[in-house]
Protein backbone atom coordinates (compact mmCIF):
# COMPACT_ATOMS: atom_id res chain seq x y z
CA UNK A 1 0.00 0.00 0.00
CA UNK A 2 2.78 2.30 0.93
CA UNK A 3 4.50 1.55 -2.72
CA UNK A 4 0.97 2.79 -4.34
CA UNK A 5 1.04 6.47 -2.04
CA UNK A 6 4.34 6.56 -3.05
CA UNK A 7 4.09 6.47 -6.64
CA UNK A 8 0.59 8.60 -6.84
CA UNK A 9 2.79 10.93 -5.06
CA UNK A 10 5.24 11.12 -7.32
CA UNK A 11 2.97 11.56 -10.28
CA UNK A 12 1.03 14.23 -9.11
CA UNK A 13 4.48 16.08 -7.96
CA UNK A 14 5.50 15.75 -11.94
CA UNK A 15 2.02 17.10 -13.12
CA UNK A 16 2.59 19.99 -10.90
CA UNK A 17 6.26 21.42 -12.22
CA UNK A 18 4.96 24.74 -13.79
CA UNK A 19 5.94 24.96 -17.19
CA UNK A 20 9.50 25.87 -18.13
CA UNK A 21 9.89 29.65 -19.02
CA UNK A 22 10.30 30.87 -22.82
CA UNK A 23 13.84 32.12 -23.77
CA UNK A 24 13.20 35.58 -24.04
CA UNK A 25 16.94 36.69 -24.52
CA UNK A 26 17.82 38.75 -28.02
CA UNK A 27 20.67 41.02 -28.93
CA UNK A 28 18.93 44.15 -28.48
CA UNK A 29 21.17 46.60 -30.22
CA UNK A 30 21.15 44.54 -33.48
CA UNK A 31 17.12 44.32 -33.29
CA UNK A 32 17.37 48.21 -33.31
CA UNK A 33 19.63 48.61 -35.64
CA UNK A 34 17.48 46.92 -38.24
CA UNK A 35 15.66 48.55 -40.81
CA UNK A 36 11.82 49.21 -40.23
CA UNK A 37 10.55 47.03 -42.91
CA UNK A 38 12.87 44.38 -41.97
CA UNK A 39 12.26 44.34 -38.23
CA UNK A 40 8.62 44.44 -38.35
CA UNK A 41 8.07 42.45 -41.71
CA UNK A 42 10.99 39.67 -41.32
CA UNK A 43 8.78 36.33 -40.15
CA UNK A 44 12.73 34.91 -39.10
CA UNK A 45 13.84 38.23 -37.72
CA UNK A 46 12.78 41.51 -35.67
CA UNK A 47 10.22 41.33 -32.96
CA UNK A 48 7.80 38.65 -34.33
CA UNK A 49 10.40 35.79 -33.47
CA UNK A 50 10.30 37.22 -29.63
CA UNK A 51 6.70 37.04 -29.56
CA UNK A 52 5.97 33.55 -31.06
CA UNK A 53 8.20 32.05 -28.06
CA UNK A 54 5.68 33.65 -25.69
CA UNK A 55 7.39 36.81 -24.92
CA UNK A 56 4.82 39.09 -25.36
CA UNK A 57 5.97 41.54 -22.97
CA UNK A 58 9.55 41.71 -24.22
CA UNK A 59 8.27 42.19 -27.98
CA UNK A 60 5.76 44.81 -26.92
CA UNK A 61 8.86 46.63 -25.35
CA UNK A 62 10.73 46.21 -27.70
CA UNK A 63 8.16 47.91 -30.48
CA UNK A 64 8.12 50.79 -28.05
CA UNK A 65 11.78 51.35 -28.37
CA UNK A 66 12.09 50.50 -31.96
CA UNK A 67 8.92 53.19 -32.69
CA UNK A 68 10.95 55.84 -30.47
CA UNK A 69 13.58 55.86 -33.29
CA UNK A 70 14.30 58.70 -35.68
CA UNK A 71 14.14 56.38 -38.31
CA UNK A 72 10.60 55.16 -37.21
CA UNK A 73 8.83 58.21 -37.38
CA UNK A 74 5.71 58.46 -38.59
CA UNK A 75 5.12 54.21 -38.57
CA UNK A 76 1.48 53.82 -37.01
CA UNK A 77 1.84 50.03 -38.43
CA UNK A 78 4.71 49.17 -35.67
CA UNK A 79 2.65 51.48 -33.10
CA UNK A 80 -0.52 49.05 -34.03
CA UNK A 81 1.74 46.15 -33.31
CA UNK A 82 2.50 47.27 -30.45
CA UNK A 83 -1.03 47.66 -29.73
CA UNK A 84 -1.99 44.10 -30.62
CA UNK A 85 0.74 42.99 -28.16
CA UNK A 86 -0.72 45.06 -25.15
CA UNK A 87 -3.96 44.19 -25.73
CA UNK A 88 -3.18 40.19 -25.66
CA UNK A 89 -1.15 40.73 -22.18
CA UNK A 90 -4.41 42.30 -21.53
CA UNK A 91 -2.96 46.29 -21.10
CA UNK A 92 -6.24 47.26 -22.42
CA UNK A 93 -5.75 51.10 -21.43
CA UNK A 94 -2.43 51.34 -23.12
CA UNK A 95 -3.62 49.02 -26.19
CA UNK A 96 -6.23 51.75 -27.01
CA UNK A 97 -4.25 54.74 -26.72
CA UNK A 98 -1.52 53.42 -28.84
CA UNK A 99 -4.35 52.33 -31.28
CA UNK A 100 -6.00 55.45 -31.47
CA UNK A 101 -2.65 57.01 -33.05
CA UNK A 102 -3.03 54.59 -35.93
CA UNK A 103 -5.96 56.64 -37.45
CA UNK A 104 -5.49 57.46 -41.24
CA UNK A 105 -6.38 60.89 -42.46
CA UNK A 106 -9.71 60.26 -44.62
CA UNK A 107 -8.50 61.65 -47.69
CA UNK A 108 -5.50 59.23 -47.96
CA UNK A 109 -7.96 55.92 -47.30
CA UNK A 110 -11.47 55.26 -48.56
CA UNK A 111 -12.27 54.07 -44.48
CA UNK A 112 -11.67 50.29 -43.96
CA UNK A 113 -8.43 51.07 -41.81
CA UNK A 114 -10.28 53.08 -39.25
CA UNK A 115 -13.46 51.24 -39.40
CA UNK A 116 -11.45 48.00 -38.75
CA UNK A 117 -9.61 50.45 -35.63
CA UNK A 118 -12.99 51.70 -34.34
CA UNK A 119 -13.84 47.64 -33.96
CA UNK A 120 -10.98 46.72 -32.44
CA UNK A 121 -11.06 49.49 -29.71
CA UNK A 122 -14.67 49.12 -29.36
CA UNK A 123 -14.05 45.42 -28.91
CA UNK A 124 -11.55 46.02 -26.24
CA UNK A 125 -14.01 48.30 -24.47
CA UNK A 126 -16.75 45.62 -24.43
CA UNK A 127 -19.04 48.16 -26.07
CA UNK A 128 -20.87 45.27 -28.56
CA UNK A 129 -23.33 48.30 -29.99
CA UNK A 130 -19.83 50.44 -31.17
CA UNK A 131 -18.37 46.96 -32.61
CA UNK A 132 -21.40 46.49 -35.06
CA UNK A 133 -21.46 50.06 -35.49
CA UNK A 134 -17.99 49.70 -36.99
CA UNK A 135 -18.48 46.64 -38.82
CA UNK A 136 -21.30 47.91 -40.59
CA UNK A 137 -19.41 50.79 -41.71
CA UNK A 138 -17.17 48.64 -43.14
CA UNK A 139 -19.39 46.79 -45.16
CA UNK A 140 -20.77 50.23 -46.82
CA UNK A 141 -17.69 51.11 -48.28
CA UNK A 142 -17.91 51.15 -52.18
CA UNK A 143 -15.34 48.59 -53.48
CA UNK A 144 -12.78 50.54 -55.68
CA UNK A 145 -13.95 50.00 -59.14
CA UNK A 146 -10.48 48.70 -60.27
CA UNK A 147 -10.31 46.15 -57.42
CA UNK A 148 -14.07 44.76 -58.17
CA UNK A 149 -13.12 42.43 -61.06
CA UNK A 150 -10.67 40.45 -58.31
CA UNK A 151 -13.28 40.04 -55.74
CA UNK A 152 -15.59 37.49 -55.63
CA UNK A 153 -17.32 35.71 -52.75
CA UNK A 154 -16.08 38.15 -50.25
CA UNK A 155 -12.73 37.68 -51.34
CA UNK A 156 -9.98 39.33 -52.81
CA UNK A 157 -7.83 37.49 -55.03
CA UNK A 158 -4.25 38.85 -56.77
CA UNK A 159 -0.69 38.14 -57.49
CA UNK A 160 2.14 40.49 -55.83
CA UNK A 161 4.96 41.71 -58.05
CA UNK A 162 6.78 38.73 -56.59
CA UNK A 163 4.60 36.25 -57.87
CA UNK A 164 2.95 35.20 -54.90
CA UNK A 165 -1.00 34.66 -54.94
CA UNK A 166 -3.14 36.28 -52.96
CA UNK A 167 -6.70 35.22 -51.29
CA UNK A 168 -7.51 37.23 -48.75
CA UNK A 169 -11.12 38.44 -47.00
CA UNK A 170 -13.06 41.51 -48.32
CA UNK A 171 -13.02 44.32 -46.86
CA UNK A 172 -10.14 43.94 -44.93
CA UNK A 173 -10.13 42.61 -41.24
CA UNK A 174 -14.12 42.36 -41.71
CA UNK A 175 -13.14 38.16 -40.64
CA UNK A 176 -11.44 40.27 -37.27
CA UNK A 177 -14.75 42.23 -36.35
CA UNK A 178 -16.75 38.80 -37.14
CA UNK A 179 -14.38 37.05 -35.04
CA UNK A 180 -15.01 40.07 -32.10
CA UNK A 181 -18.67 39.64 -32.57
CA UNK A 182 -18.57 35.76 -32.46
CA UNK A 183 -16.39 35.57 -29.79
CA UNK A 184 -17.42 38.88 -27.72
CA UNK A 185 -16.91 37.11 -23.99
CA UNK A 186 -13.50 36.53 -24.52
CA UNK A 187 -10.31 38.06 -24.42
CA UNK A 188 -8.49 39.59 -27.42
CA UNK A 189 -6.13 37.02 -27.27
CA UNK A 190 -8.59 34.21 -27.83
CA UNK A 191 -10.89 36.19 -29.88
CA UNK A 192 -7.87 36.94 -32.47
CA UNK A 193 -6.42 33.41 -32.21
CA UNK A 194 -9.39 30.70 -31.68
CA UNK A 195 -10.50 28.98 -34.79
CA UNK A 196 -13.63 28.31 -33.60
CA UNK A 197 -13.89 32.80 -33.25
CA UNK A 198 -12.11 33.35 -36.25
CA UNK A 199 -13.36 30.79 -38.91
CA UNK A 200 -15.66 28.45 -37.45
CA UNK A 201 -17.31 24.95 -38.38
CA UNK A 202 -18.96 25.62 -41.95
CA UNK A 203 -17.57 28.81 -42.34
Amino acid sequence: MTSLFLALAVAMGASAEPPQAPDCSYDRAAMLAMEPGMFDQDMEGGWRPLADRGCTQEAADLLAAYAALPKATGNTTLIWHEGQLRAELGQTAQAIALMQRTYKPKDTDPGYWNAYVDGTIAFLRRDRSGLEKARAALVAIPTPPTMAENIKNGRFHFTTKGGQQVDAPWPPNLDVLDAFLRCFDRDYHNAMGNPACRKPEGG
